[in-house]
């Protein structure tokens, strides 16, 4: 009793300082955009932008295409011949692999938002989805070569040492939850929720099953004795299956909207932050640097690259800031995945992530 009791008094304490972090952060906003509504302006219209240019016509056909495939079943059917390669590699089944796949290729955070959407849609345990957003929400191959590697450093690091940090820190980072910490996790096709439903309540499930059978065939032999039925019934079946797929592709289209807008809006409010730590920050230029680096990555790398430190430091700040993804896109992260799921693997997963890709681009350099 006397833990409950604690317990219910700590709940409301966190949200209690939540909130209060939340309400400074928008006063401070709010006093930076009437104070300074030109630095504030243009903070927004760089966020804007990237949103519009980068992540609107990249990750928003993905997102609408893949809640199709979803629903209609169709990961399954393309990477079934791929199982055996996922299971080996990454312990994971056909739609670990799809998130996987799409994860590198889309970047930030469309690979949370998969493993969350296969999650909601049972097609995976939630210990699995867990172990996903560990390696398989990184940084797109185009935003390392073509941002990170010529507008940032100006094709001075080779992009075959940027691609060797990131990826092999990802895998050191997998390797070390796969075996360490979800070593149990199942990766049978199609289990869905039901690894994480105690034995007794998998029986019950399967008696109500079969009971439930029964009837629908009993009921199907009634409905054939009755002349004329099969067809009334035929074509019930088919407007009911033309709703259905209208259905999928509305909620589809819907989902994918709803995602991008909030993950501009999460665009928006860190641009303005960074605009207005730029403005207030009373310290060295090297801690602003660092702080908005981990802050909002697209802005922050390009003052890293403005900064004037010496190449190689540069070099290793932007490889760690883009291996940690930075404070926007944790938020962004945690806005795209489903409630019963924690952050705490992916923050965790980032934090050695960012330490792992720092040291080996050092060595990296030194050997090569």
């Amino acid at each position: 009793m006397t833990y409950m009791k604690q317990a219910k008094q700590v709940i409301p304490v966190r949200q209690t300082f939540a909130v209060r972090g939340i309400l400074f952060l928008g006063v401070l906003l709010l006093v930076f955009l009437v104070m300074h509504p030109r630095e504030g302006f243009a903070s927004a219209k760089e966020g804007m932008t990237l949103w519009l240019n980068t992540l609107l016509p990249t990750l928003l056909p993905f997102m609408i295409l893949t809640g199709i495939l979803i629903h209609t079943g169709g990961i399954e059917k393309l990477l079934t011949p791929l199982a055996p390669v996922f299971r080996f590699l990454l312990g994971v089944d056909v739609y670990g692999g799809y998130v996987f796949l799409l994860g590198m290729l889309c970047g930030y955070p469309m690979g949370a938002k998969l493993a969350s959407d296969l999650y909601e849609a049972g097609k995976i345990s939630r210990s699995e989805a867990h172990y996903l957003t560990t390696f398989c929400n990184h940084a797109s191959p185009a935003f390392v070569i073509t941002y990170l590697g010529q507008h940032c450093l100006k094709g001075t690091v080779p992009v075959s040492r940027l691609f060797i940090s990131l990826l092999s820190a990802d895998f050191i980072c997998m390797l070390f939850f796969r075996f360490r910490i979800y070593p149990k996790t199942k990766t049978s096709i199609s289990t869905g929720r039901e690894h994480n439903k105690p034995p007794h309540i998998r029986r019950v499930n399967i008696c109500e099953e079969n009971i439930r059978k029964k009837d629908i065939r009993k009921e199907n032999i009634h409905k054939e004795n009755i002349r004329g039925l099969n067809i009334r019934e035929e074509k019930k079946e088919t407007s009911a299956a033309a709703v259905s797929v209208g259905g999928i592709l509305d909620v589809s289209i819907m989902n994918g909207f709803e995602t991008i807008t909030r993950l501009g809006g999460y665009i928006l409010l860190f641009s303005v932050l960074a605009g207005c730590v730029r403005y207030y920050w009373p310290f060295p230029l090297f801690y602003q640097y660092l702080l908005l680096g981990f802050m909002e990555i697209t802005t922050g790398l390009s003052l890293i690259a403005a900064s004037g430190l010496p190449g190689r430091f540069c070099a290793v700040l932007s490889v760690t800031a883009v291996a940690s993804g930075g404070f926007c896109i944790l938020a962004q992260t945690r806005s795209v995945l489903n409630q019963e799921l924690s952050l705490l693997p992916y923050l965790a997963s980032k934090c050695i992530s960012a330490g792992l890709a720092g040291m080996i681009y050092l060595v990296l350099s030194e050997i090569v």
